[in-house]
């Protein structure tokens, strides 16, 4: 079957451009001008901007954490990425201790294969480092995925030394990895100073304080002096601060390589929530914390200036009954937020409506560089002959309120509530089949795994 997009507007990082667009099956097959085929579908979409799929680099689904698991399993995940116009996900496959990689990457499949409604891809969160598992690691790397996570904080957290051992082979082997940058002792500390001086951890308030801004610029700057010891590049997640920004700018002023990926979440909500009433505070308890609102037009101005490539979501959601874990402890409340849905929306609204960003900058950070930064592209990233027909049909001119009622997410709450958008995912297409409609899912389960390795 073919399908030809007429009277669209194709963003890309390059510009935007009035063309047509003829897929074919599940692949686009040629892009032009005034394009005309006679056995064609007609798609009008005159109006409309045609984005490639966005892709989201960093979800959690499924996720064993906190004595409890993720709200959003595969299946509503990657509904609401879906709805909102992602098409495919690189998700956090988790190897426990004790587990080779080749274990840690069959329990994440058995948890999303069948399920998923958009594509998907892994990363692998390394926490048992031996002889064994370096082993295995170059088979893992050449034929199944590029790009691991390391923490520098949590139960699964890696030490310097460890750190640099594993920088060093994924350099042998061509692949790399992004680092969760919290100072450990410092929150540790901290934590303890909190429940000493109050007696206990109920005040959320006190939350931001045990993960100051200090503990991440500490823990990017340790991490880049290793990286640079190795001499490799190396992803910071999730950057939340002004703070961390600067150490990362001292170092590529000496000459690193250091990819940066930020969140809808550190762009447009601010540490004024943890002083909401006691419930509804928790729900926006994640790591790294919200910062002050002050750190958000920085991170702004550095996705203008093209210094941070990726825009991901953290998605890591829990219900309100599981976030009551932390009723009389802060610290036992499950840390992570829902965002699947909203990302695209978000950047949009607050990004490119509010002129912070342009549209091929959004395409750059949602599309784009996520694909080439993971091996993705140009199958995925890019709307060109042979690439996915995973197609965004944008709509700049819709306007809708964001809501928990009509989300896809198994999360019972939105963390914007209520927040007015203009302009919307329209139509998704995966790999040629319209797979949502403005925000309802119509086709289910039909997402297929990417391996995304060196070779």
């Amino acid at each position: 079957m073919k399908r030809l997009f007429k009277g669209g507007t194709v963003v890309s990082g390059d510009g935007m451009r009035k063309v047509d667009l003829l897929v074919k099956g599940e692949k686009i097959l040629a892009v032009g001008e005034n394009l005309e085929f006679s056995d064609a579908e007609v798609v009008d979409v005159s109006g409309k901007l045609l984005f490639p799929g966005f892709i989201d680099a960093h979800t959690h689904m499924a996720l064993e954490v906190s004595n409890t698991v993720t709200a959003d399993k595969f299946d509503t995940g990657t509904k609401a990425e879906l709805a909102g116009g992602t098409t495919c996900i690189i998700d956090y496959a988790t190897q426990y201790p004790g587990e080779s990689l080749r274990q840690a990457l069959n329990n994440w499949h058995e948890k999303a294969d069948g399920e998923s409604s958009c594509d998907y891809a892994f990363h692998l969160a390394l926490t048992d480092w031996n002889e064994e598992v370096s082993r295995e690691l170059e088979e893992i790397v050449a034929k199944e995925t590029m790009s691991f996570k390391l923490y520098m904080t949590y139960d699964t957290m890696v030490d310097d030394e460890t750190m640099y051992e594993i920088l060093s082979r994924l350099k042998e082997l061509g692949g790399i990895a992004g680092v969760h940058c919290e100072n450990d002792g410092i929150i540790r500390a901290r934590m303890k100073e909190v429940e000493k001086k109050k007696g206990d951890r109920k005040d959320v308030s006190d939350y931001p304080w045990t993960r100051p801004k200090e503990a991440e610029a500490e823990a990017v700057s340790r991490l880049l002096k290793i990286a640079k010891c190795v001499d490799t590049p190396v992803i910071v997640v999730h950057l939340s601060t002004a703070a961390g920004y600067r150490e990362i700018l001292k170092a590529r002023e000496a000459g690193q390589t250091v990819y940066v990926e930020t969140c809808p979440q550190y762009l447009v909500m601010d540490d004024e929530k943890y002083s909401l009433p006691a419930e509804e505070a928790r729900r926006y308890m994640i790591a790294p914390p919200l910062r002050k609102k002050k750190n958000q037009e920085t991170l702004w101005q550095a996705l203008k200036e093209g210094r941070i490539q990726t825009i991901a979501t953290d998605h890591c959601s829990f219900t309100k009954e599981q976030k009551a874990a932390g009723a009389e402890d802060f610290a036992k409340t499950p840390c992570g937020m829902p965002g699947a849905e909203e990302r695209p929306a978000l950047i949009w609204q607050f990004g490119v409506n509010e002129k912070r960003i342009t549209p091929e900058q959004m395409c750059i950070c949602l599309s784009e560089n996520p694909a080439k930064l993971y091996h993705l592209y140009p199958w995925k990233g890019a709307l060109i002959p042979g690439a996915d027909a995973d197609i965004v049909v944008w709509d700049p001119d819709t306007e809708w309120t964001l809501s928990a009622e009509d989300q896809q997410s198994a999360c019972d709450y939105c963390p914007m509530e209520g927040t007015a958008i203009r302009g919307r995912a329209e139509q998704v297409y995966l790999r040629g089949t319209l797979a949502a409609e403005n925000g309802k899912i119509l086709a289910e389960k039909t997402g297929t795994y990417v391996r995304h390795g060196a070779e």
